[in-house]
């Protein structure tokens, strides 16, 4: 679908006009109800919990009022998942308190008892402690499917499958995953397609268009931008985001409306920041791989030609977030997240500031020793999450940290 065509909201944004067609005007110009906004340019922050409508609405001939409670729906929710919707070119969309929020609505929302979940090994490690904990509980099989499994997907889906979900590129392995592939065998499956695209962001890539049935993002990352707000957010068919939302009231995972504006607010530099930091990103990894104390890097599309291919198909740019490993491990990385003086030692990525982290301690400690070194990821991997500073400075700091030149 062409994200300029896509289905209008249902709360009546106004169609894109013709000229909206990049990803930076769609940013700002998208998300447009200037006649309910007083003429301001900023849509304003509903801070309220409530709706007062006019009187009991089963005697008004509507099926309900236009809002009810902000846990169901806010006009500030709104425009943020507007914006969302149209650069991931979907139908429908959704904004919730974490991307762990807009996951567990999406599958608890589309799984029953009894059915299949297949996830790729390497996924980010909270949705790995929710496969394999509170979906196996409920009573939803987990299929995880192992690098040497990919090529045929065909193999890997059962008739009980009924959602696939692939993380590309994947958290903190930078691999790439041919999600066309994937979305063809699981509709042949007659099974639905999840797409976490937090690392690519929708400036990179368009799982939509590659046949993916949902897209989740944590907002938290690039699409907020500034490591100030916890979001997540699902753009889907609005029959499937239908199924969803039924579930997600229940479970509460509601965005508030403060933090629905400066989700807004972020996504309006975001084609910005993500070409800056693809670009600084890249250039250090020729740089990174350069150094003797650097023993590998990871980067989409570094794995292999085929994966180069595969990255070149589906991708516009890679990424601002690579990994590598030092050539002491552990001790060595821990040495060098203690001379940091630039680089910010946190947890998260795709903010303006660049983060750097051991995956091991932060985004997967949840995983055993075992499980990490089973997925590839070895000991003392750095993630590093390429900010906005001159690449030349983040290099300089890097060096000085490692104990290079």
């Amino acid at each position: 679908m062409d994200r300029s065509e896509a289905v209008p909201s249902p709360r009546h944004f106004r169609p894109l006009p013709p000229w909206a067609q990049g990803p930076a005007t769609i940013a700002l110009h998208g998300a447009q109800r200037p006649e309910r906004n007083a003429g301001a340019v900023v849509p304003p922050i509903y801070q309220t919990s409530t709706f007062r409508f006019p009187g009991p609405y089963s005697e008004l001939g509507i099926e309900g009022p236009p809002y009810l409670y902000t846990r169901h729906d806010n006009p500030t929710q709104e425009v943020a998942a507007e914006t969302v919707r149209l650069l991931e070119g979907g139908e429908s969309a959704r904004v919730y308190g974490s991307g762990m929020g807009a996951i567990s609505a999406a599958l608890l929302g589309l799984l029953s008892p009894g059915e299949e979940l297949v996830a790729m090994e390497n996924l980010y490690g909270g949705t790995v402690g929710l496969c394999s904990g509170l979906l196996r509980r409920l009573g939803i099989a987990v299929r995880w499917v192992s690098p040497h499994e990919e090529a045929e997907p065909e193999l890997v889906l059962s008739d009980r499958t009924r959602v696939v979900f692939l993380e590309s590129p994947s958290n903190p392995l930078l691999q790439v995953h041919d999600i066309a592939q994937w979305a063809a065998a699981a509709d042949a499956r007659g099974a639905l397609t999840i797409v976490d695209n937090t690392l690519a962001t929708p400036v990179n890539q368009h799982p939509i268009e590659l046949g993916a049935d949902v897209v989740v993002h944590s907002g938290t990352k690039y699409l907020g931008g500034h490591s100030d707000l916890m979001a997540g957010a699902l753009v889907a068919p609005r029959s499937i985001m239908d199924r969803i939302h039924a579930t997600d009231i229940g479970l509460g995972s509601v965005l508030d409306p403060f933090a629905a504006f400066l989700l807004a607010r972020g996504m309006k530099t975001l084609p910005l920041r993500v070409e800056r930091q693809n670009r600084s990103a890249a250039w250090l990894v020729e740089q990174l791989v350069a150094i003797p104390e650097v023993e590998r890097v990871w980067y989409p599309g570094r794995a292999s030609p085929e994966e180069e291919a595969l990255a070149a198909r589906q991708m516009g740019g890679r990424s601002g977030v690579l990994a590598f490993v030092l050539r002491g491990g552990l001790a060595a990385a821990r040495r060098t997240l203690a001379r940091l003086e630039c680089v910010h030692v946190a947890s998260s990525f795709g903010g303006v500031e660049s983060l750097v982290s051991l995956p091991e301690e932060t985004s997967h400690v949840g995983l055993s020793e075992a499980e990490r070194r089973e997925c590839g990821m070895p000991s003392g991997m750095l993630r590093l999450s390429v900010g906005l500073e001159e690449p030349e400075v983040l290099l300089s700091d890097l060096r000085q940290a490692i104990g290079s030149g």
